[in-house]
């Protein structure tokens, strides 16, 4: 039973139908917005909802069959803690003046999908992992928007108190202006009040220093959790691997290796080309 179970959850053809079901799900959570569809189809779309939570109960239990004489293990993988909680909630009855939010919990179901797509594990993979060197260069983004909305009130204040008449107000304006919305606007209303140099000066550096080297900063530390996640991967499918069995089957093992090695050589030298420091 354990090896029948764990060669049907490996198969890509119930991969597929998993995924085929998660996208129904997300389909059916935008149908019930429509209230006069829900009025007119509730019945089906009800129908069709306990069907796509009775296929995700049984997928949890022949994962958990796969893991026999050790269901546990099955909660080892962070993964499938995520997919269960999800299923274990949309069980759960709901009081009526929770309706809403349980159809926001269904809703979550599509999140699933980043559980069936390793192509999309890998990348939340990447953004969780980069988030404690984000809160360094997070911190440093304060710092710059501090000084920046402090310098701001001497020196707009007293002309533009709607932009910069508060260190508040002042912060809000730098946020407008480091996502470069409408900044010309505010570019203008200084102009009008404090010298050209000085209000080009100010707009100039902090747009530079806040827009394009944090962004840059940002997209290097996902990148080289990327990278970093990569070689996690392959470093897990190496271990998983059987044995050779053959001469022949070391040589090609040795060679996949090599190669996993040849890319992790060219990523670490384009990160070096690139003047991003090693890990």
């Amino acid at each position: 039973m354990t090896n029948a179970a764990h060669r049907l959850v490996g198969t890509p053809w119930f991969q597929r139908t998993i995924i085929a079901f998660i996208l129904l799900a997300g389909v059916l959570a935008g149908l019930e917005t429509n209230a006069a569809l829900v009025a007119e189809h509730g019945r089906w779309l009800h129908a069709l909802d306990r069907l796509v939570l009775a296929v995700f109960l049984l997928e949890i239990l022949l994962k958990l069959a796969a893991h026999a004489p050790r269901p546990w293990d099955y909660f080892r993988d962070g993964w499938n803690v995520f997919d269960f909680t999800i299923v274990a909630v949309c069980l759960l009855p709901v009081h009526a003046q929770f309706v809403a939010a349980f159809r926001v919990a269904r809703a979550l179901r599509l999140l699933r999908l980043v559980s069936a797509l390793p192509k999309l594990q890998l990348l939340v993979g990447a953004l969780l992992k980069s988030l404690s060197a984000m809160g360094y260069v997070s911190l440093l983004l304060g710092l710059l928007f501090y000084i920046y909305a402090v310098a701001g009130v001497h020196l707009f204040g007293a002309g533009s108190p709607e932009h910069f008449g508060r260190l508040g107000t002042a912060m809000m304006t730098l946020f407008q202006i480091v996502t470069l919305d409408n900044w010309g606007d505010i570019l203008d209303a200084q102009l009008a009040h404090a010298g050209g140099a000085v209000v080009g000066f100010y707009f100039v550096t902090f747009i530079v220093f806040g827009t394009m080297i944090i962004l840059n900063l940002f997209i290097g530390i996902i990148m080289n959790s990327m990278a970093e996640m990569h070689e996690e991967i392959a470093a897990r499918a190496a271990a998983d691997r059987p044995a050779p069995a053959t001469v022949a089957e070391e040589i090609r093992q040795l060679e996949d290796e090599l190669e996993a090695l040849r890319q992790r050589a060219a990523r670490l030298r384009q990160r070096a080309e690139a003047g991003t420091p090693p890990d």
